[in-house]
């Protein structure tokens, strides 16, 4: 074992601050850098080379610069960077964490959080023109997107058909229309693209497409946003990780089939390993967002599913959220969490799940229509749920620290998940004092 770490140690160097994949930490080093919080293409430098050095040279001069004009992080995050991060992600393809730490970093600077129909606007609206791991369609490593001109050159084709905003400030303090007109002739742009070719033999235009190359190649949206009876406030699902073999002729996916509810990955792992998972099989885990295990990343039941010799023909629904190289029909961040009432905590052994995903329109259902006895109209299944008790077993780790409880609490009552899991002072404070009110009314008669 100690002769296996060491191995692997050694051989697993990795491409960038993060990972060869495009997956949450790569995707947060692209957002940083389409907020105008980090230098132009900086995003996926690889690790140990000259240019990490330069770049920290240029990020020196860059905060001089910015403190001699007088321009602070305010001027940079604005609703309009906010927009154009959003559209960067959606043309990266980014991790789906994104969509919690979006919204947090929104909160932090006084800005609107975007919300589900924000995100699906922004990603029916936006090509996706990057090809890398894990969503192809070649799995490009992240380095050959740093070389092939990174975020500036996806900006370039984002610019070209309208979708950015130009008036906000790079980290620079640069107008980004001033930015990228200078990245388009500049001389850093045709040396790394030199690179790539030289010592790769891959083309940059392979790796990040134009708009019109990416509609011919038939590209969609990697993310697609859900609603319906199990997802009032919403859901999202990696619809490019789902198997084509299984969608439909028009790329669209449609699922019918038994739920197996279970209340911990611990368990659905079991259940999966023991053989009790069959083809069909559709896997609700509840109870493991913030208020159960502080939203775990459920990437093991993922990755389990992924090796299962008929993985593609199950599907999983979660409270939870999902690791960037998450694969399959998985579908995370469901609102409201079953443990704030929501009625994915609700579902019961055998009830009938329809999951309906429509990748050219970001968009989709995931609904109850049936218990085991009976089908049930999408409509009528919402009445069902409505008077159906929670789930006896659902209930928070044992083991969860009191101070993730609080957290839970406090970013439930500010807007939970799709609100960023962030403090709402104000929205506290205003609930708190309605709760003290009633309390004082009920003790007063």
């Amino acid at each position: 074992l100690e002769d296996a770490s060491v191995l692997g140690c050694r051989a697993c160097a990795t491409s960038g601050g993060g990972c060869q994949f495009l997956g949450t930490a790569a995707t947060a080093q692209v957002v940083a850098e389409a907020l105008g919080l980090a230098l132009p293409h900086s995003a996926l430098a690889p690790s140990g080379q000259p240019v990490w050095q330069e770049i920290a040279i240029r990020s020196a001069h860059a905060l001089l610069a910015r403190e001699k004009a007088g321009l602070s992080t305010q001027h940079i995050l604005t609703e309009a960077s906010l927009r154009n991060a959003m559209t960067v992600h959606a043309a990266f393809g980014g991790s789906t964490n994104l969509l919690l730490h979006i919204p947090a970093i929104a909160h932090a600077a006084g800005l609107q959080r975007p919300m589900v129909k924000d995100w699906q606007k922004v990603n029916s609206e936006t090509p996706r023109l990057v090809s890398v791991l894990p969503n192809g369609p070649v799995d490009h490593p992240t380095v050959r997107v740093f070389l092939a001109g990174g975020v500036p050159e996806v900006m370039l084709h984002l610019r070209d058909a309208n979708l950015l905003n130009l008036d906000t400030l790079s980290a620079t303090g640069e107008p980004l229309g001033d930015v990228l007109e200078s990245w388009e002739r500049s001389e850093r742009r045709e040396r790394f693209k030199a690179i790539l070719e030289e010592q790769d033999g891959v083309r940059p235009d392979e790796i990040i497409f134009s708009a019109r190359r990416s509609k011919a190649l038939g590209l969609g949206s990697t993310v697609s946003f859900l609603t319906g009876n199990l997802a009032p406030d919403g859901a999202i699902v990696k619809s490019t990780a789902i198997d084509p073999a299984v969608l439909k002729a028009d790329g669209s996916y449609l699922k019918e089939g038994p739920a197996r509810v279970f209340n911990s990955e611990k368990a659905a792992i079991k259940a999966i390993k023991a053989g009790d998972i069959k083809e069909g099989d559709i896997l609700v885990l509840a109870g493991v967002g913030p208020a159960g295990t502080g939203m775990e990343e459920t990437y093991q039941i993922t990755s389990a599913l992924k090796h299962l010799p008929f993985g593609k023909h199950v599907a999983l629904i979660t409270d939870a959220r999902f690791s960037g190289v998450s694969t399959g029909a998985c579908i995370g961040h469901v609102g409201p969490e079953g443990l704030a009432g929501g009625p994915i905590g609700k579902v019961q052994e055998g009830d009938l799940i329809r999951i309906s995903i429509l990748p050219e329109t970001c968009s989709g259902r995931v609904e109850l229509i049936g218990t085991r006895d009976d089908a049930l109209s999408p409509e009528a299944a919402s009445d069902v749920l409505k008077n159906r008790p929670m789930n006896e077993s659902l209930a928070p780790d044992p083991n969860l620290p009191a101070d993730t409880k609080l957290w839970a609490a406090l970013q439930g009552a500010s807007g939970g998940t799709w609100g960023g899991c962030v403090y709402d002072t104000e929205r506290i404070d205003e609930l708190l004092k309605l709760a003290l009110t009633v309390e004082a009314s009920r003790q007063t008669g």
